[in-house]
């Protein structure tokens, strides 16, 4: 950036008008560029960080044209910012980024700044056309005969420019077929929590208002693919993930069903039979206590008595 500067300080007299535009682009690429770098920096978004970096890559490309270097600009532009900034867009675009509010416009006043934008590049344009049909500099042909910068400008836009837009034009569809897959167009409002709280306890099943049931807690099963159990024993469909249930990884009830019926056979078979005591025993043999037989004979003849009557 600083030899621009320093070329128009080195230029003669005569070349003022020059010396003025080259200043001026300098003036207004050089803060372009600082400005991307520092958004880059400070962006919360993946998004808008690449968007400010692809800003600083095409103020260096066009500071690259006005030192005299146009191949390496047309590289900076075509390379960096052409192919691998819109690599990183691509990924980006196509990992998971939030569309929903994707017509909303999130950034005040962004509009008027791309129409600012737009009018700079336009005049921008506009002064880089009028500096091509002023006349060819002399001498350039006698310093650098048949060099290599010639020759590869020579075969990307002679030979080859055919193939140059037909890549050109891949390019362009691969973004577009991104953005078109990620930022789709949503055919009714996006409702807000409150209205779909209100949906929910509306339309779905009352008994789930309050949230589906977690997956079943056994013995010996502590896992998202074994149902819960509603109060009448049958499985809970609604406890199992959906995904889990698309791809056959949850368990069905016949499995879980037998796994209950042995663990109710192990307790069945762990608890042994208690054995009577000896107040017992001898209540249960013939040999019946006074106080028992009085008992007896009282309960007897209080039942002879009320058979009596």
């Amino acid at each position: 950036m600083a030899a621009v500067a320093t070329q128009a300080g080195d230029s003669p007299a005569g070349s003022t008008g020059s010396t003025t535009g080259e200043e001026i682009l300098f003036w207004i690429l050089a803060p372009l560029a600082v400005l991307g770098a520092a958004g880059l920096v400070f962006a919360r978004k993946a998004v808008h960080g690449a968007l400010f970096l692809a800003v600083t890559m095409v103020s260096l490309a066009f500071l690259y044209i006005a030192l005299e270097a146009p191949f390496l600009g047309v590289v900076q532009m075509v390379v960096y910012t052409g192919a691998v900034m819109m690599l990183f867009l691509f990924v980006i675009m196509l990992v998971g980024v939030d569309a929903s509010d994707s017509r909303v416009e999130t950034i005040r006043g962004q509009r008027v700044g791309a129409g600012l934008a737009l009018l700079g590049v336009i005049i921008l344009l506009m002064t880089v056309a009028g500096r091509a049909a002023l006349p060819d500099p002399v001498g350039t042909a006698q310093a650098a005969p048949d060099g290599n910068v010639y020759a590869i400008a020579d075969l990307l836009f002679g030979r080859y420019v055919w193939v140059f837009e037909v890549v050109a034009a891949v390019l362009i569809t691969a973004a577009v077929g991104a953005m078109v897959l990620t930022h789709r167009e949503r055919t009714s409002r996006r409702l807000t929590q409150r209205e779909m709280s209100e949906k929910r306890f509306r339309d779905a099943d009352p008994q789930q208002a309050a949230g589906q049931p977690p997956p079943g807690v056994y013995a010996r099963h502590n896992a998202v693919d074994t149902p819960a159990l509603l109060p009448d024993g049958t499985p809970a469909e609604t406890s199992i993930s959906p995904v889990l249930i698309a791809r056959g990884a949850a368990r069905s009830a016949d499995e879980f069903t037998i796994d209950l019926r042995q663990l109710g056979d192990e307790e069945g078979s762990d608890a042994a039979p208690t054995e009577p005591s000896d107040d017992s025993t001898s209540g249960m043999s013939g040999e019946a206590t006074p106080g028992a037989a009085e008992g007896n004979d009282g309960e007897a003849g209080t039942t002879d008595g009320g058979e009596a009557r």
